[in-house]
């Protein structure tokens, strides 16, 4: 049985309940129980976890001998996630001995560096993430 009394319905949540009769649907929610629309749309359009990287930001990783293994490219994933959840839109993601400058909107990596390079002042971003 839907229990209704859990807030309103998203379009799919409707969808699924009354046309495809799935009563097992579970909501998307943000840690504090608010889903925004455009978190919404963007994990609805399928690129949730799918981070790209910038020719700008290619280029860094590779001048720099950058490789990200799977469970790191995981956890920037997770992070860029975590930004879009609080509506961070241009983050900086801490991981390790590294740093990412992240466009959240566009799912980009812009830049990344190793923390230890001098150039460590971040401008431009609204928000940081560690993971």
């Amino acid at each position: 049985m839907t229990d209704f009394n859990k807030g309103p319905l998203s379009i799919q949540q409707a969808t699924d309940i009354f046309v495809n009769k799935n009563t097992s649907y579970k909501s998307k929610q943000t840690s504090d129980g608010i889903m925004n629309f455009e978190q919404f749309l963007f994990e609805a359009s399928g690129k949730v976890d799918e981070v790209k990287f910038s020719k700008h930001a290619n280029q860094r990783l590779e001048s720099r001998n950058i490789s990200l293994s799977d469970e790191q490219m995981q956890r920037l994933n997770d992070g860029v996630n975590r930004a879009r959840n609080k509506s961070i839109n241009e983050s900086l993601v801490m991981m390790d001995d590294l740093a990412f400058i992240v466009s959240v909107k566009n799912n980009t990596v812009v830049t990344a560096l190793e923390t230890d390079e001098d150039n460590s002042v971040f401008t431009n971003i609204d928000g940081a993430v560690i993971v």
